[in-house]
C-alpha cells in the first residue's frame, strides 16, 4: 500500500468499543474528537464489539469485531466449539481485508496490553494480534495510542500481546508501569512515550456544588471477582468486595449521606441491584450514566468519590472532585499517584468497611487542598496529551505541501 495516496486519508479504529464499557467508549470519542479537529478530510469506520451503538452515538460506520455471535460466552457444547473454531480462520479474513481498505488504524487506549482482568487469548488477544500483524503486511500503519499494559504471565496470552506491540508501528501508554511491563515482556520501548488517558482529552463539565455544602457520595462499583490469575477464588474475591463495599455504603446512609452509585460497564448492573435491595435506603439512588461525559456530570456534582473501575477514577479526577480508589490493579495505583492522591487507595480484593470509612473521613477533610492539588495535575495532563495528539499526527498524517495533503509516511 502506497504512501502516495491521493485524497482523504483512511482512518480504521479498532477495540471493544460500543460493547458497554464506557471507559472504552471515552477513549475513542477522544480520538475522533482529534481527528475531527486535526484531521477533519480523515474517512473514519471501526471494526468493534458493538458496531450498532457506536454508529448511533458517534456516527462512524462500523464492523462486527468478530464473525462468530457467541465468541465472549463459554463454549461447552460441540457446535458452539466448532462456531469458535471456525470463527477464528473467518475473522483472519476479515480483519486482513478490514485493514488493508485502510491507511491507517488506531487502537484508541484501553487496556489492550493487560490482562489485569479474566481473559482468554483466543479473545481479544488474538484479535489484537490479527491486526497488528495484517496491518504489517499490508503496510497500514497501527499505532497503539495511550494503551494500558502489564506483565502477563500466562504464556500463549502473553506472546500474542508481545507480538502485538512489536508488529505495531506506533506505540504510547497512559503510564509508566504500562511502558515498564512490556519492556519487561520483550519489547523495545526505547522510542515509546508516556501520556495521561485519553479520557483526560474529554471536555469537562462545569464544576457542580461547591465544594464544603453539603452533596452526595459517588460510589462506582463494579463486577469484580478479581484478576486473570484468581479465576479459582474469583467468587470468594466478588462476595467479600460486594460485602464491604455494601456496608459502606450503607454506613454513609446512616450518617445521612445521599449516595449516588455509578458504574462503568453494563455487567456492573447486578452490583448496583444487590446494593441497592440490601441497604433499602432513599438516599441511596442509581445513576444511569451512558457515557464517560454523564459520568464526570455526577462526579463533578459529588463532594467526594470512592470508586473500584479505572474510568471511573479517570472521571473523578479529571473533574477535580477529591476520590479514594478501591483498588484493584497497579494501574489504579499509578493513576493516583500521578494525580496525588496516592495515599487515598484500599485493595478491593479486601474492603474492610471500617478502615475505609477512616481513609473517606480523612479524605474529606482534606476536600479544599485537594482540589487544588488536582486542579493543577489536570493542567499538566491537558498539555501533555497536546503533546501526544501531537506526536499522532507526526506518526501517522506527515504534512505534504501548503494544502496539508494528509498522506501515509513510507511504510519501511
Amino acid at each position: 500500500m502506497s504512501s502516495a495516496r491521493r485524497g482523504a486519508a483512511r482512518v480504521g479504529v479498532f477495540g471493544l468499543l460500543g460493547s458497554g464499557n464506557l471507559g472504552n467508549d471515552g477513549s475513542l470519542e477522544a480520538v475522533l474528537g482529534y481527528l475531527r479537529a486535526e484531521h477533519p478530510g480523515a474517512v473514519v469506520d471501526a471494526l468493534c464489539g458493538g458496531p450498532e451503538a457506536v454508529t448511533a452515538r458517534y456516527g462512524v460506520p462500523a464492523t462486527r469485531l468478530h464473525w462468530y455471535g457467541g465468541e465472549y460466552r463459554t463454549a461447552s457444547r460441540a457446535g458452539a466449539v466448532a462456531g469458535k473454531g471456525l470463527g477464528k480462520l473467518v475473522d483472519a479474513v476479515r480483519t486482513a481485508v478490514w485493514v488493508r481498505r485502510h491507511d491507517v488504524v488506531i487502537v484508541p487506549g484501553m487496556g489492550v496490553l493487560e490482562a489485569t482482568l479474566p481473559l482468554r487469548p483466543w479473545g481479544f488477544p488474538y484479535a489484537l494480534f490479527l491486526l497488528c500483524a495484517t496491518g504489517r503486511l499490508f503496510g497500514t500503519r497501527v499505532a497503539l495510542a495511550g494503551v494500558g499494559a502489564d506483565t502477563i504471565r500466562e504464556r500463549p496470552t502473553r506472546a500474542l500481546v508481545r507480538w502485538s506491540a512489536r508488529l505495531a508501528a506506533y506505540r504510547s501508554y497512559r503510564d509508566t508501569l504500562s511502558r515498564d511491563a512490556m519492556r519487561a515482556m520483550g519489547v523495545d520501548t526505547s522510542r515509546d512515550e508516556v501520556y495521561p488517558d485519553l479520557a483526560f482529552a474529554l471536555p469537562a463539565p462545569s464544576p457542580g456544588t461547591p465544594p464544603g455544602s453539603p452533596g452526595p457520595v459517588c460510589v462506582g462499583v463494579m463486577a469484580f471477582h478479581g484478576g486473570n490469575d484468581d479465576r479459582d477464588r474469583a467468587e470468594e474475591i466478588h462476595r467479600r468486595y460486594l460485602d464491604g463495599t455494601t456496608r459502606f455504603v450503607r454506613a454513609l446512609a446512616e450518617d445521612g449521606r445521599p449516595v449516588r452509585l455509578v458504574t462503568g460497564d453494563a455487567c456492573d448492573a447486578p452490583v448496583v441491584a444487590a446494593i441497592l435491595e440490601a441497604v433499602d435506603s432513599p438516599l441511596v439512588t442509581a445513576s444511569e450514566a451512558a457515557s464517560l461525559g454523564d459520568l464526570m456530570k455526577e462526579m463533578a456534582a459529588a463532594d467526594t468519590v470512592v470508586a473500584t473501575r479505572y474510568h471511573n477514577l479517570v472521571c473523578a479526577l479529571k473533574v477535580g472532585t477529591p476520590t479514594l480508589a478501591l483498588s484493584y490493579a497497579a494501574k489504579s495505583d499509578a493513576l493516583m499517584a500521578e494525580m496525588g492522591l496516592g495515599a487515598y487507595r484500599h485493595p478491593a480484593r479486601e474492603v474492610d468497611a471500617d478502615r475505609l470509612l477512616e481513609q473517606f473521613r480523612e479524605l474529606e477533610r482534606r476536600s479544599v487542598e485537594l482540589r487544588s492539588v488536582l486542579a493543577e495535575r489536570n493542567r499538566t495532563a491537558a498539555r501533555r496529551l497536546d503533546h501526544q495528539f501531537a506526536a499522532l499526527t507526526s506518526a501517522l498524517f506527515p504534512r505534504t505541501g501548503p494544502a496539508h495533503t494528509h498522506a501515509l509516511r513510507e511504510n519501511t
